[in-house]
C-alpha cells in the first residue's frame, strides 16, 4: 500500500518544517559596476544576516531576518489579514522544492567571497 502524501501547492506549506520563506527579505539593487559601488555592497555584506545575489531578474540583497508574525509551528498569525506580497506568493516552485540559491548567477554568503569577487573583477582593487 502507497502511503506517501502528494505534494501540492495547497499542502505545501503546511509540510514545510522551516518556512524558509518567512525568514528573509530581498531588496533589487541597480547593478554594480564600478569599485566604488562594490566598495559600498561590501560595507554591507559585512553587516549580519547580509547576503547579496544576482539571478536572472538582476542583483539584490537579501536580509536574514524571521518574520515576526511566524508562529513557532511555522504558520502565520496574521494570515487572514497578511500583507498583499504575502497573498502574491506562489509556492508552486519554492525553497521546499530546492534552494533558491540553486538559481543564483553569483551567491556571496560573506564579506570574504564578496572580497575576493572584487579582487578579481578589478585587477588593480586594493590600490
Amino acid at each position: 500500500m502507497d502511503t506517501a502524501i502528494k505534494i501540492t501547492a495547497e499542502n505545501k506549506c503546511g509540510l514545510c518544517t522551516n518556512s524558509k520563506c518567512c525568514t528573509y527579505i530581498t531588496q533589487q539593487i541597480d547593478t554594480p559596476r564600478s569599485k566604488a559601488e562594490f566598495d559600498f555592497l561590501l560595507w554591507q555584506i559585512a553587516h549580519r544576516g547580509v547576503k547579496i545575489y544576482q539571478d536572472s531578474d538582476g542583483w539584490f540583497l537579501l536580509f536574514e531576518t524571521v518574520c515576526t508574525h511566524l508562529e513557532p509551528d511555522g504558520y502565520c498569525g496574521i494570515y487572514e489579514t497578511r500583507p498583499q506580497i504575502c497573498r502574491d506568493y506562489s509556492n508552486d516552485y519554492c525553497e521546499f522544492d530546492a534552494p533558491a540559491e540553486d538559481g543564483f548567477k553569483l551567491y556571496f554568503n560573506d564579506y570574504e567571497s564578496l572580497l575576493d569577487y572584487c579582487k578579481r573583477r578589478f585587477k588593480r582593487w586594493g590600490s
